[in-house]
């Protein structure tokens, strides 16, 4: 029959390891957890990122002089002086079927 004092060291041993296994089970799961809303954040960056390059690129193309007379063109429906603009209308789409 075993002593009690070794009764007691196993015990203690069991009750510290079986802490320290769930405490560990914790943090993996908060550190799997964190990880998954890193990659989030930095899949976002990353399309911020690339809208801000983006927006570079179109500031400086808007900057030239021909940018200026693009942009108007696309967004005013600008045209310069002695130029002639053709509009095309689609009536009905029922039309284009028939023919």
């Amino acid at each position: 029959m075993p002593k009690l004092r070794w009764v007691i060291v196993h015990a203690a041993v069991t009750f510290i390891m079986a802490v320290t296994l769930v405490t560990m089970q914790r943090e993996l799961g908060r550190i799997e957890r964190l990880s998954d809303a890193l990659e989030a954040k930095v899949g976002e960056l990353v399309e911020l990122t690339r809208k801000s390059q983006d927006l570079e690129e179109k500031i400086v193309i808007y900057e030239t002089p021909d940018g200026m007379v693009g942009l108007a063109r696309k967004e005013f429906n600008m045209v310069r002086s002695g130029e002639k603009v053709f509009k095309i209308e689609l009536i009905s789409e029922d039309i284009l079927r028939k023919e």
